[in-house]
């Protein structure tokens, strides 16, 4: 990581939330929750909080073939707002194929990814 990037890996921290405003993942109870759950991982603020990201397609534009791809993109949430939705913030780490959308299963293709990043 560039020390440019470094140094907004903190902005989550601190921005300043407006009462009933969510700008960020950082502004919802989730994440307070997990920082009160996790106070040893929350201490550090660099550390890396990622969202998935998903949405399926028909690869061949028709409705009517029933054969569907679900990419899933990780995003990094400690950055800000403006960047964390720069192509060069995101990355493709699977492609999940199938007859239909992947539904319950989808924890069986991430396992390989969450194997990787813990």
């Amino acid at each position: 990581m560039s020390s440019r990037t470094a140094e907004h890996m903190t902005w989550h921290q601190a921005h300043h939330a407006v009462d009933g405003v969510m700008v960020n993942p950082s502004d919802g109870k989730a994440w307070k929750l997990f920082n009160s759950v996790h106070p040893h991982f929350s201490a550090e603020l660099r550390n890396v909080r990622l969202g998935l990201c998903t949405a399926g397609f028909n690869p061949f534009g028709s409705f009517a073939a029933p054969y569907s791809g679900w990419p899933v993109i990780p995003k990094v949430y400690n950055l800000p707002p403006r960047m964390c939705m720069r192509l060069e913030f995101m990355f493709l780490s699977t492609v999940i194929p199938g007859l239909s959308s992947s539904g319950r299963n989808i924890d069986v293709f991430l396992r390989p990814l969450i194997d990787k990043l813990t």
